[in-house]
């Protein structure tokens, strides 16, 4: 089941939460150790929101983190479709729902600042 057609998705971690990840086969906590109910299982849907979460939310991180695209096809489970959040400013919908490791079909390290310019 496809939410949003052939679109990838997209989800920020840090590199020590996609190893553990990996070495576990199950995905169950994001960035800054907060675990997905935590962060409501929130994944970008598009290179603009994607933007705007790390402008917004990652600008003053100071490591590393992995940026995982996701076959939404590849979902073990399927993903609810919310509204954005306007008391942050985020017009894009969220999708929210677990995420399995083997949904991932790629991975892109990025370095800090990341903000974009």
């Amino acid at each position: 089941m496809s939410v949003i057609g052939d679109a990838r998705i997209h989800h920020v971690t840090s590199p020590q939460v996609w190893e553990r990840a990996l070495a576990e086969g199950t995905f169950t906590e994001s960035t800054l150790d907060r675990s997905l109910e935590e962060e409501g299982f929130i994944h970008c849907c598009d290179p603009a929101q994607l933007d705007f979460v790390l402008d917004t939310f990652y600008a003053d991180i100071e490591h590393d983190l992995v940026l995982l695209t996701i076959d939404p096809e590849l979902l073990e489970s399927p993903l609810v479709r919310e509204v954005g959040n306007p008391e942050t400013g985020e017009t894009f919908p969220h999708l929210h729902g677990p995420l399995n490791p083997s949904a991932v079909i790629e991975t892109e390290l990025l370095h800090p600042p990341h903000a974009r310019p």
